[in-house]
Parts: structure tokens; sequence; C-alpha cells
């Protein structure tokens, strides 16, 4: 075995001030999420210009994505906590061990995926027992399997991408994601429209066309959006397993070393893992519910309530329920490019905050999840206020103008509902950033359980609780009522956890004590350098 003195990395205070070191850490992943929230935002506008119009295409592609994200949650939740490990060893001065975290990820990936080849079969059933109408079925289903096909590349890009996230080393995801993104355009861009051609404010729109015509394509809408993803998500997994791999990683981190599958460091990932697992699938579940079930239900009650024949009142119901889930999906985009780009500030303070953690400086890790909260309470802020300005006109980016010219009535409903929507999400944007950034700083200290119980307990308090209360008791409120639950859940979250993190018990937690390294290599003590090393800024 190789002597501590050979494996440790002394960490040395880098001469740069706290603010510029946050942002060393965090401008990449912000780029990255921001990166995945424009390409989710460019694909709902291309599937809402596929013809003929219909609101369908939308809801379609939210549904069937919300899916794939739910089967995908226990396993990326779980996995997000491999940035605690690597970033704590980094702090520690041990960075060789983080390698094996990273080939973890790769592991877990690949076993989940086979695991959802069952759920993916059986994904008719469930769009049909929420009651979608059989259009909207097949759409849905036929996005969502696709994507679950894919299932490997997701999962091992955004769990390698941990890796990357604790070493510091944030840039080589977000070339990997720009670049996949690129991809997912160019091919989504071929592969939904085809011969036809894209819609004129795709960049190279023609040349596109010809190559699709050459290559005698036709459109596969929704389907092509599907294969543009996982097609971008390949890409997006190749680029940072190839830097994993390569002579220059393996010779600092032995990279290459530790492929073989471990169950000590398995163990290592569940137990910290399995409570961030379970809060991120219990909330896409309820937010799955939301979107899927209760929006479209609060469409239905509200037209419901409309004095008209029998005939006339069930074709309005049935379009209610299109617009209301379409119109929660538009609100839906602009609420994940406020969230995301937090998102990528969360995964800067997470291995802040464990690299300070790792050093033995929880003090330091406070400061600067502090630091890190008042950029996204900023920014989110800002989000909240444009969209209460400009709701209508952000809605409307969605409309097509097809369905403006041949069903009036429907885009203006759409519209007016969205715009709703909108001002619902601006309500809690602030309590948002509060729970994003301290729920990533507790993380980083290991704190994984409370946040995870606190999350199950409120999201189906709130979000389902409240919302079908509104529903059965508020059905004039339409699909608003549901939202007004899901605000209630954000604003409680974002104080609850703002409590838990200002308690501090967070600071006495050891992880590296109780980990695969901890437990079975005693002779790797920290390194003293790393306990006196501070970080800039610091005494």
């Amino acid at each position: 075995m190789t002597s501590s003195r050979e494996t440790t990395e002394p960490v040395r205070a880098p001469d740069r001030f706290p603010l510029l070191e946050m942002l060393a850490v965090a401008a990449p992943s912000v780029v990255t999420m921001t990166s995945y929230t424009v390409m989710q935002f460019v694909d709902g506008k291309m599937v809402s210009e596929i013809s003929p119009p219909d609101p369908a295409y939308v809801a379609a592609q939210g549904n069937g994505g919300m899916a794939v994200w739910l089967a995908l949650s226990l396993a990326l939740g779980a996995m997000g906590v491999i940035n605690t490990f690597v970033s704590q060893n980094l702090g520690q001065g041990t960075p060789q061990r983080g390698s094996a975290y990273g080939w973890t990820a790769l592991w877990m990936s690949l076993l989940w995926a086979v695991f959802l080849v069952p759920y993916a079969m059986s994904l008719p059933l469930i769009f049909r027992s929420m009651g979608h109408p059989e259009h909207l079925v097949a759409l849905e289903t036929q996005y969502a399997q696709i994507n679950i096909m894919g299932a490997f590349f997701v999962l091992a890009a955004r769990g390698i991408a941990h890796f990357f996230y604790g070493l510091h080393k944030p840039s080589v995801i977000m070339v990997s994601a720009l670049a996949a993104n690129v991809v997912n355009v160019f091919l989504n861009a071929l592969l939904i429209y085809g011969a036809d051609g894209p819609p004129a404010w795709v960049p190279f729109g023609r040349e596109i066309q010809g190559v699709a015509q050459a290559l005698g394509l036709e459109g596969l809408g929704v389907a092509g959006a599907a294969i543009g993803t996982v097609a971008g998500a390949a890409l997006e997994l190749a680029i940072p397993v190839a830097v994993f791999l390569s002579p220059g990683m393996n010779r600092k981190y032995q990279t290459r070393a530790a492929w073989r599958p471990s169950m000590a460091h398995f163990r290592d990932v569940i137990r910290l893992g399995w409570p961030a697992g379970l809060m991120f699938v219990n909330e896409m579940l309820c937010w799955a519910y939301l979107m899927a079930y209760m929006l479209p239900a609060g469409g239905a009650a509200r037209a419901g309530l409309a004095d008209l024949p029998p005939d006339q009142l069930q074709a309005a119901v049935e379009s209610a329920k299109t617009t209301a889930n379409s119109a929660g999906w538009i609100a839906l985009r602009y609420m994940h490019l406020s969230f995301m780009p937090a998102v990528g500030m969360s995964i800067a303070v997470t291995a802040v905050v464990g690299k300070c953690m790792g050093m033995g400086r929880p003090d330091l890790a406070a400061k600067r999840a502090w630091l890190g909260m008042g950029m996204t309470v900023g920014y989110m802020g800002l989000c909240a206020l444009a969209f209460v300005l400009f709701r209508e006109r952000l809605v409307d980016v969605f409309v097509a103008e097809d369905l403006k010219a041949s069903d009036p009535e429907a885009a203006a409903s759409l519209i007016r509902v969205g715009a709703t929507v909108m001002i619902a999400a601006a309500v809690f944007q602030i309590f948002d950033a509060c729970a994003i950034t301290t729920s990533a700083a507790l993380r980083g200290a290991g704190d994984t359980i409370w946040p995870g119980v606190v999350t199950v307990i409120t999201s189906w308090g709130c979000i389902v609780g409240v919302g079908h209360a509104l529903l059965a008791w508020a059905p004039g409120l339409g699909s608003l009522g549901p939202w007004i639950g899901a605000s209630a859940y954000i604003v409680l979250l974002g104080i609850l956890f703002l409590s838990r993190f200002i308690a501090g018990r967070w600071k006495t937690i050891d992880v590296l004590g109780a980990s695969a390294a901890g437990k079975l290599d005693q002779a790797f003590p920290a390194p003293t350098e790393a306990l006196a090393g501070g970080l800039p800024g610091e005494a």
C-alpha cells in the first residue's frame, strides 16, 4: 500500500479573495446548469412549432420528460454526495481517494439503467391512469421510452460530473455540457422537422434542411427531440470520461487504479446519499403528480363550472385540461431559467463547504455558504421581478403563430393561464434560493437525513395536501389552486432549511471518518498542513 507521504497533497491557501474563489468554482457550474436549461427551453420551443400546431406537443414533452427524471431521480440524488466525498478528501489533502467514487458513479449508473427497462414498458398504463387523452398518451410515452433507453448516458454523465465538481475542476463538465447542447439542438432541428426544415429562427436552418433532404429524412416530431437528447447525453459522458482516464489525471489522482466495483464505496454513497436520493425522488414524484395530474384536474374543475350543454361541456373540459398542463410546462421552463443557475451555484457551495470541512474549518464553510446564498438570492429575486412584469410576453413565446391564427381563443386561454402561474412562481423565488443553497451547504457537510425527511413531509403536505384541498374547496381557482400549494411548499422549505443551517449541528459531522478510506486505511491520517491551511481572505 502506498504511504501517506506519497499520496497526500497539502492544501495551500490560494492568493484569491473569497468571492473570486467562489466564482472560480461556481461560474462553470452555473454555465453548465444554465446550458441544460437553455437546451430544455429550446427543446420546448422547437416542439411547440411542430406542424400542424397542437398544445399537446409541449405537454407530451413535459410529461414524458418528467416521467424520465422521476425514474432517474433516486440514483441522481444519491450520487450527488460523491461531490461531498471528493471535496472533503481534497480538503484533507488526499484527493486520490476520490477517484474510487468516480468509478462508483459509473457502476451505479449502469445498474440503475438496467432496472429501468420494466418501468419504461409500463408507462402507457401509468399515463392512462392519470386520465390523459389517448393522443397525448401516445406522444408522451414515445418521448419517455426513448429517453429511458439512453438513461445510462444521463446518469453516468451527471455522476462523473460530481467527481469533477468535488475536485474543483468544473470546467471539464462545462465544456462537455456545452458541446452536448450544440449536438442536441442540431439533431433536434434535423429529426423533429426532417425535410420540411426547422423554423426560421433556428441557426443554420437551411443547411440543416439540406442535410435532411439529402438523407431523405421524414420529421419524427416529439420522438426526434428525444433522440437528440439521448445523443447529446452520450457526448456529455464521453468527454469527462476521456479526461478522467487521461494519463495526466491518472498520474495525479490514480483514476485508472480504482476501476473495480467496490462495495465499501457503494455503501458510502448509499449511506450518505439515500436521504438525498429520497429527497430528490420524492420532490420529482410530487412535481410529476402536480404537472401531470393536478394541473389538468384543476383546469377540468374550473371548466366544469360552466353552464354548457353536455357535449360542449365535455369538449371544454378536455381542452381546459390540455391548456392547464401546457401552461404549467411553459411556466416551468422559465422557472428552470431561474433555479437551474442557482443549482449551479449550489454545486459550488457543496464543493467549497466540503473542502472546508475536510480541512477542519467549519467556520470557513459557514462563511462560504452565506456568500453563495447572497449571490443566489440576488439572482432569483431579479427573476421574480421579471416573472411579474413580463409574464404575458414570456408565455407568448411558446404560443405558436399557427395556433393564434387557427384557434385564437385557445391561444388566448393558454397565455392567460400561463401568466397567472408566472405570478405564483414569482412569490417563492427568494425562498427557493434559500432552500437550494442551504440544502447544498448541509450536503457538503454530510447532513442529509434531516433535509430528506423534512422535504418528504412538507412536499406531501403542501403540494398534494393543500393542492387537493383547493381543488375540492375552491374549484374556481382552476390550476392556480395546486400552484398555491406548490408555492407554500417552497416557502416553508426555505424557512426550515435556513433554520437548520443557522442551528449549526452540521459543523460536528465527520464524513471521512466513517467512509471507506477512514475505516480501511487508518494509516492515512489527515495531514496537519490541511488543518493549518486556509482559504483566501481568512486568517
